[in-house]
């Protein structure tokens, strides 16, 4: 029999994995019984995904228990080191912490019932008196329908440990010692590779990975608590989550309501608005945005550049309407997706995205979801790196397609396919989105202007520098995806918009690059947009949400911190780089550092002179403008306001 010439201590540790997991899977069971109204009409291999992806997130918290129990069972095993006293300590070490896991389980069904998320550390910012508390579950008579099965499960898991390890001291095989290494060995990296979740080298297992479906439901039947409770501590203890203390909440939320012109404040919702239009019969046209890695607007010839690096991108923004002072939020790409899809800054080294609460914004894909839109988003590398996947999804996008959608021999570095086979593979997608008798709205990221470059053998670049020749690439799958596009029958009924997620430090002048930030900003439809306008007002990312509905004329309420620029106007614009923010308007350029101090250029005539101590007022002004800003959506993020549930009417 094959189980002959396996290790005593594999054998053992195989058995201890198998209890743990069927464990778990009781647990999920149960949770899935007390919520079968939400799970709808979804399949059932909807419903056996979750339960399989579920598995995947108990080998992570059973390999992290047991990865250095078996490490050290199977040193003094093959070194014959007597060890009944190490034995014992590390069975009980196995019973209490998986004890402790199963109760994380239990606490997370009623947690789960109540607040519809997994349990993390949020659970316990309300135990101001944890006596209060135990007296509390101990006095009502229904806990104990909980507690009197737990202490059974664990007097039951005790006694299995228990003979499972006594079986393994008392009969040991006698396995070859070469053999016994080896398997060992594998064994050992099996369970790292349990711990870390994937194999996919960019990113590890998240809590996004769980989410594969449109039910959310399903989405985080498969989240293991424990994991979602670590992740989330983790997460707290990161000095970027922390939260940011720029301004007194109530006077950033009262300054940010005057800027947006907000007279009467919903009492729940500080910054929402209701927009309405005056049109009977809005558009319902599909929307494409392209979110382009790296495009600094420096990059194009409409902004001084001689290389000739974008002649198509040139071409087409004097073909809408098109922002020539737009700004993205920060310097990473998790900020231009996260900005741009729900109109929120950066906040320093903050990640959105990343949180195991997996929170819900108002922006582009539930708004138009609840008006009757497909939804669906596209990256041509793994989509669990920066979370973006599970994020979107639990945020109504529908599908991410990524990496594991692609052909593998179209996979070329480490961020997947060029990104003219990105919109490529895209086309026949999105035919199948418009047969569907509803408009759709489709999110692109591109990402061959990123390292590690690659430049298809069909491309012919004009220039010989690598980084000009990258760009070029880049712009022609514009252009071939446009040209794509227009041969399709929904093309005549679609907007583009096209946006950077950052730009390019091509300047040097201050310590923040202006370039970095500056982005192209174009709204293109030659069916629709016939009136071509450039605009010089200040823009921003955050404002690209509610600048397209009103394209659409889509009544909705507006949630954010973007404005409508068609319709409105900002005199400041606030970028932020992590360690500093910036704020921009149509002559001055203010650079704030974390230790406060400030600096003032005239940036347009790329003046070195700071003048902040002659221009206080002005630099005050500005400074107040970003740091109520940011300040305001630090406070609805903290207080989760950043989702008006309110719906569309």
């Amino acid at each position: 029999m094959l189980k002959k010439y396996i290790p005593s201590t594999i054998f053992l540790f195989l058995k201890v994995y198998l209890v743990v997991i069927v464990i778990f899977t009781l647990f999920r069971v149960v949770l899935f019984l007390t919520e079968l109204e939400r799970v709808g009409d979804s399949s059932f291999v909807h419903i056996l995904q979750a339960f399989v992806m579920g598995i995947r997130f108990d080998i992570v918290i059973s390999s992290y228990i047991m990865f250095i129990p078996f490490l050290v069972i199977t040193i003094f095993s093959l070194f014959k080191i007597p060890n009944n006293y190490v034995l014992n300590s590390l069975k009980f070490y196995i019973i209490v912490l998986f004890s402790f896991a199963f109760s994380i389980n239990a606490a997370d069904i009623p947690y789960f019932n109540y607040f519809f998320s997994r349990f993390s550390v949020s659970a316990f910012q309300w135990i101001d008196s944890p006596l209060f508390v135990i007296k509390m579950v101990f006095q009502e008579p229904r806990y104990w329908l909980v507690i009197v099965p737990l202490l059974l499960l664990f007097f039951g898991f005790y006694k299995l440990i228990t003979r499972l390890f006594l079986t393994f001291k008392t009969h040991p095989k006698q396995v070859n010692l070469y053999w016994t290494i080896g398997l060992s060995v594998f064994f050992l990296v099996l369970m790292l590779a349990g711990i870390r979740g994937r194999i996919e080298e960019k990113s590890p297992i998240r809590v996004g990975t769980a989410y594969f479906c449109n039910n959310p439901f399903l989405n985080q039947l498969g989240l293991n608590p424990n994991f979602t409770l670590m992740r989330s501590f983790l997460d707290s203890r990161k000095k970027e989550n922390q939260s940011i203390a720029l301004i007194d909440d109530q006077v950033a939320i009262a300054n940010v309501q005057s800027y947006l012109k907000i007279t009467k404040p919903n009492a729940d919702y500080p910054l929402l608005r209701k927009i309405d239009f005056d049109t009977l019969k809005p558009a319902n046209h599909n929307v494409v945005l392209i979110i382009m890695e790296s495009m600094s607007a420096a990059k194009m010839s409409r902004h001084g550049n001689t290389d000739k690096l974008t002649p198509f991108l040139d071409s087409i923004s004097h073909c809408g309407y098109y922002f020539e002072n737009a700004y993205t939020a920060g310097i990473h790409t998790m900020n231009g997706i996260f900005s741009t899809l729900f109109s929120f800054p950066a906040l320093f080294m903050q990640h959105p995205m990343k949180e195991a609460s997996m929170p819900k914004y108002n922006g582009i894909f539930s708004t138009l979801k609840a008006n009757n839109y497909s939804t669906i988003y596209f990256t041509t590398h793994d989509g669990q790196f920066d979370n973006v996947e599970g994020f979107l999804k639990a945020n109504d996008c529908e599908r991410v397609i990524s990496k594991a959608d692609y052909p593998q021999d179209k996979v070329k570095t480490t961020l997947g396919v060029p990104d003219d086979f990105m919109f490529e593979f895209s086309i026949p997608i999105l035919n199948k989105l418009s047969q569907k008798n509803k408009p759709f709205v489709a999110a692109f990221m591109t990402a061959s202007d990123h390292g590690p470059y690659f430049l298809p053998e069909y491309f012919k670049p004009k220039n010989t520098e690598i980084k000009k020749q990258i760009v070029e690439y880049a712009d022609f799958s514009l252009n071939k995806f446009i040209n794509s596009c227009s041969k399709q029958e929904w093309f005549e009924n679609t907007i583009f918009v096209f946006i950077a997620d950052h730009g390019a430090a091509m300047d040097n002048l201050y310590d923040m690059s202006i370039d970095y930030h500056h982005s192209p900003l174009l709204f293109y439809s030659p069916s629709h947009i016939t009136e071509h306008k450039t605009y010089s007002n200040i823009a921003g990312q955050i404002d690209i949400f509610p600048t397209l509905m009103g394209l659409l004329q889509l009544p909705y309420y507006n949630n954010t911190l973007g404005i409508d620029l068609l319709r409105e106007s900002r005199d400041h614009i606030f970028l932020n780089a992590d360690d500093k923010y910036g704020v921009i308007n149509n002559e001055w350029f203010l650079i704030v550092k974390n230790d406060n101090t400030q600096s003032l250029f005239r940036y347009k005539d790329k003046d070195l002179h700071n003048y902040s101590a002659e221009k206080q007022n002005i630099a005050n002004e500005m400074d107040t403008y970003a740091k109520s800003n940011l300040q305001a959506f630090q406070y609805v993020k903290n207080n989760n306001k950043q989702a008006a549930t309110i719906p569309v009417k």
